[in-house]
């Protein structure tokens, strides 16, 4: 089920609140912003363990933050870099519209259609209670697909636009889970920046 338009979309589902801006970064400055990501950042390929067998991590990744806290999941522990120049005003624009402050981000490459990240919350205790996620997508546009964890019925899509901007609130992180799965499609690469607030 797709349950937004191209315009801003504010969606309140049970235990879950969603806010999509689609064109919340224009063609060019979107475009931008991939290029110089892509090209400042030092990518990590890290190992993970799921159900006890460790393989290497669909997707590449990068941590950047304020401070110096580590931040883990599954079974991974990231130690932050500082925000380079592009990136503080990336997240000032966001802390602008949300109004909220972070932190920590988390930058995700997917390379092409098997690169992928798998059913999950964002639910570390480091996030806090009800943590808001703000999630910047650049590059190919890849379907976002999440489900609640009891009710059978609350399955959604969104498909994550080229500049777009989607923010996670409420108790979405308890209840829901979320994915970008694989496609045999022949894609682009994708650069996914997840700003989030790290508690000690």
């Amino acid at each position: 089920m797709d349950l937004f338009s191209s315009e801003k979309q504010h969606l309140i589902l049970p235990n879950a609140e969603l806010i999509y801006v689609p064109d919340f970064f224009k063609i060019q400055e979107a475009n931008y912003y991939f290029n110089a990501i892509n090209k400042q950042t030092q990518w990590q390929h890290d190992d993970i363990t799921v159900f006890g067998k460790t393989y290497k991590q669909p997707r590449l990744t990068a941590l950047f933050g304020d401070t110096n806290q580590p931040y883990s999941y599954s079974n991974i522990t990231m130690y932050p870099k500082a925000f380079t120049p592009i990136l503080n005003v990336i997240k000032e624009k966001v802390e602008d519209f949300s109004n909220e402050k972070f932190n920590t981000l988390l930058i995700n490459l997917y390379r092409d259609g098997n690169d992928s990240n798998g059913w999950h919350a964002d639910n570390e205790k480091e996030l806090g209670i009800n943590p808001v996620i703000a999630s910047i997508s650049l590059g190919e546009e890849r379907p976002f697909q999440f489900k609640h964890r009891t009710l059978k019925t609350e399955k959604h899509k969104i498909n994550l636009k080229h500049g777009s901007l989607l923010l996670m609130k409420g108790e979405m992180q308890h209840f829901w889970l979320h994915q970008i799965a694989k496609t045999k499609r022949k894609i682009q690469p994708r650069i996914n920046l997840t700003f989030r607030k790290l508690f000690k």
